[in-house]
């Protein structure tokens, strides 16, 4: 038996674990960044926040589009960040698998909610 094998169940783990979630957590932040400096610019151009202005920048279908990929990532952002609370403080397997789903199901409707309002300006 080599030495590098110790007991029998050895689990092994790829030196990649988590970095898929890393990189996506980082993306998805980016995203939201480009959404809150696209809005600070068209406030600094425009200078109008009143209902009339926002209602005129969110019926362009690009800002439609740009505004629905950022709530996505937003979602996918806190579903990750969600479900690591969980996997690392929730140790009972029940509860944990509970809280995830429960948590699933509120960003999918939030998210739908959210394209509803969208594709409703």
């Amino acid at each position: 038996m080599p030495i590098y094998q110790i007991g029998p169940k050895r689990l092994v783990v790829g030196a990649h674990y988590g970095l898929k979630e890393w990189i996506i957590q980082r993306i998805t932040a980016i995203v939201m960044i480009v959404f809150t400096i696209v809005l600070l610019v068209d406030y600094c151009i425009t200078g109008s926040a009143t209902y009339e202005g926002w209602a005129g920048l969110f019926s362009n279908q690009f800002m439609k589009l740009l505004t629905l990929v950022t709530f996505i990532s937003l979602f996918y952002h806190a579903w990750i960040g969600i479900r690591d609370i969980w996997m690392d403080y929730i140790k009972p397997v029940s509860i944990r698998l509970t809280l995830q789903v429960l948590s699933v199901l509120y960003l999918v409707a939030c998210a739908a909610y959210s394209v509803q309002i969208l594709w409703k300006v």
